[in-house]
């Protein structure tokens, strides 16, 4: 499933969970969250 664009708390829960069922371990399934919420922020700019 892919990550959900966006900078909302919602959309970085989302992404936690989704990098959480594909295997990945807790911190780095935060940090790919934090990665992907920072690229969406500098989208928007």
């Amino acid at each position: 499933m892919p990550l959900w664009k966006g900078k909302s708390k919602k959309a970085f829960k989302h992404n936690v969970k989704t990098e959480i069922k594909a295997g990945r371990p807790v911190k780095q399934a935060v940090a790919i969250a934090y990665a992907q919420q920072r690229r969406s922020r500098k989208k928007r700019k």
